[in-house]
Parts: C-alpha cells; sequence; structure tokens
C-alpha cells in the first residue's frame, strides 16, 4: 500500500484547491527543517511537498485517485529525479517550498531582523509555540497570501505583537509599508456560466518596479474559477497584484461578482424569477405555459382550470440556482404572471362582459 497523499496533508479526498493550498501551507511550515527539529521532520517535510505537488496538479491526482503511487510510477515513465515512496518525484522539497512561498526560508528572513537574538526559539517561540496564534503554523498572524517573503519584507506585524522577547525594544514601532487601497472591478457573470460554473480570465495592466529601480508597464492574465451557484456581490482578491512602488505594498486587485441581464430570469437568492406573460381571456379562461429554464428544457405548467390573478406564483423545484455550499441542490424557479388587458373595449364587449362576469 502508497502513502495516503489526503492524510499526510490532513484533508479529505474531495478537498478543493483552496483547501490544498492551505493545508500544505501550514503542514509545510510546521514540518520544515529549519524549525521542526525532531528526528523525522525531514522525511515528513518530504513527504508534505511530494503529497501537494501531485493533488495541486489535476492530472497527477487523476491518476493518483484512480490508480494510486503505482498508476504514478507507471505514468512518470520512472526515469530520473528522486525515488520515494514508490514513485518518482521531479524536484526539491525546498524548491517546491520556495516557489509556494517566494522564500526556502522564512524563518532566517524573520530572526535575523534586529533585535531578535541568535536564537530564534527564545522570544519568539515560546516552546516552539507562539502566543496568540495557530500552533500548527507560526506565521498564521501575517495574513493568508502565499507570498510570505513579501509579507516578512513588507508589513510584517500587521498591527500586532505576536511574539514575547527582551531584546526586542517594544516602545518604538517598526516601519511599515503602506498599501494602496484594493482595486476593485465588476466581473458580470451570466446565470447560465453561475448555474454551471465558468473560468474567467481576465487582463490587466499594472507598474512594475525593475531591479534596476525602472518602473514600466506590464499585462498579466488573472484567472478567476467561478464556482456554480457564486452570489452576486462574492469578491475574488488577488493579493498585491497592483502597481508597484517604491515604499510602497502594491495594492489587492478585487474583482466582484455581478450578474449580468438575463432574457428569462432575475436571481432571488438560489431561486430564478421568471415573469410569463398572458392576456386576460387566458387568465380568465385557462392557457397551458411553457416555462424556459437554464438547462434548455421547457417545464410545463397547465392553467386551463384556475384563474390566474395578478398574485397568482407558481414553484417549479429543483431548477433553479445551485447552492454555493451545497451545490448538488439546487433553488426553484418561480413564475409569477404579468397579464396583458386590452387598452380598450367596445361598448358591445362591455355589455357582454357586463352580463357574463360575476359581480364579485
Amino acid at each position: 500500500m502508497g502513502k495516503d497523499f489526503y492524510k499526510v496533508l490532513g484533508i479529505v479526498k474531495g478537498a478543493t484547491d483552496d483547501e490544498i493550498k492551505k493545508a500544505y501551507r501550514k503542514m509545510a511550515l510546521k514540518y520544515h527543517p529549519d524549525k521542526n527539529k525532531a528526528p523525522d521532520a525531514d522525511e515528513k517535510f518530504k513527504d508534505i511537498a511530494y503529497a501537494y505537488e501531485v493533488l495541486s496538479d489535476k492530472k497527477k491526482r487523476d491518476v493518483y485517485d484512480r490508480f494510486g503511487e503505482e498508476g504514478l510510477k507507471t505514468n512518470n515513465g520512472g526515469g530520473g529525479g528522486e525515488s520515494h515512496s514508490g514513485y518518482t518525484f521531479h524536484g526539491d522539497p525546498k524548491q517546491t517550498f520556495q516557489q509556494f512561498f517566494g522564500t526556502s526560508n522564512p524563518f532566517e528572513s524573520f530572526f535575523n531582523m534586529p533585535g531578535m537574538g541568535s536564537n530564534p526559539h527564545q522570544g519568539f517561540f515560546n516552546d516552539g509555540h507562539a502566543d496568540g496564534m495557530d500552533t500548527d503554523d507560526p506565521f498564521a498572524g501575517f495574513g493568508s497570501s502565499h507570498n510570505l517573503g513579501a509579507n516578512l519584507n513588507g508589513n510584517v506585524f500587521n498591527g500586532k505583537t505576536p511574539y514575547r522577547s527582551q531584546s526586542f525594544n517594544v516602545g518604538s514601532k517598526p516601519s511599515q509599508k503602506q498599501q494602496d487601497p484594493p482595486v476593485e472591478h465588476d466581473l458580470y457573470v451570466s446565470l447560465d456560466d453561475i448555474c454551471k460554473g465558468v473560468t474567467k480570465r481576465m487582463k490587466i495592466s499594472r507598474r512594475v518596479v525593475a531591479g534596476d529601480g525602472t518602473a514600466k508597464k506590464e499585462e498579466k492574465v488573472l484567472t478567476i474559477n467561478v464556482k456554480p451557484g457564486w452570489k452576486s456581490g462574492t469578491k475574488i482578491t488577488f493579493q498585491r497584484e497592483g502597481d508597484q512602488a517604491p515604499n510602497k505594498i502594491p495594492a489587492d486587485i478585487v474583482f466582484i461578482i455581478r450578474d449580468k441581464p438575463h432574457p428569462h430570469f432575475k436571481r432571488e437568492g438560489p431561486d430564478l424569477r421568471h415573469t410569463c406573460k398572458i392576456t386576460l381571456r387566458e387568465a380568465l379562461c385557462g392557457v397551458m405555459v411553457d416555462i424556459p429554464t437554464l438547462t434548455g428544457e421547457k417545464i410545463p405548467i397547465n392553467l386551463a382550470t384556475e384563474v390566474v390573478k395578478p398574485t397568482t406564483t407558481k414553484r417549479i423545484a429543483g431548477y433553479g440556482l445551485p447552492l454555493p455550499k451545497e451545490p448538488t441542490r439546487r433553488g426553484d424557479i418561480l413564475v409569477s404572471f404579468d397579464i396583458q388587458f386590452p387598452d380598450r373595449l367596445s361598448q358591445n364587449t362591455k355589455d357582454l362582459l357586463h352580463d357574463l362576469l360575476p359581480a364579485v
């Protein structure tokens, strides 16, 4: 039996990409050999990197889910790289760490700051833990950005003092770079795409600063995976993707999901509102109407046995939008009616209706 990569990262088999990233971030920091001196830390650090590289790659993950490690070994061809746990891994766990966090050793970068002393476990860590923080993740207080190196060089303390150190001058505030306000963009998505999910690629233009201090314009494509059922107003944040400037932290780029107008529906939470136009004669005498859906099929509603009033509403269960947290469940289609009254009636018609229609 091969290793259970999901168990290595402490996640379930159906974990999302975000959950895989969060799990790797937590476990890699916990077992990084520059922090964790346990005898088995190096081996666990390798396992964590290998598990992340497989599960974060859709093709490798599909092969692993179907065939396990033996399937990965067969698909990799078995040549080159470092052999680990029955399959070939083409990489270095510290390189994986560096690509993810933006630095190969965040601990050294932090403890080389003035006033931190030579022993990182005296002050910041209290028996290997930090005050007021997740004990499995000593950098939890620095924000959610994957670029840990950028956090350490920028707004390190985030308004907090997450450590104890007698050698640090708590009476003076560390110099902090200021971050520009978020740059927000509306992203209009059709209800059809909200129903099934869609990938949007947005091109942005930003100013970047080269190593020699010169600035230039750069175009970059940001990928947004819109999940089924996402609500209007949902925000997707790309941290620090705004314009670069000396002594400034680039602004976050924020896309806000907005509903694109639809010819048949308006969203009401997970439900869809459809307005069906019928004539006054159809409202009074009965009619069969076909209601459209986002899947393309039409649902018939028989109104032959009832009088349709302006307040009449019909509900078609299970044809609305997926629930964001439970995509296997869906809302309903709510059908209301727009009764088309004639602009004028002849006197003969009025007299006839007067005699035929009930007084109440």
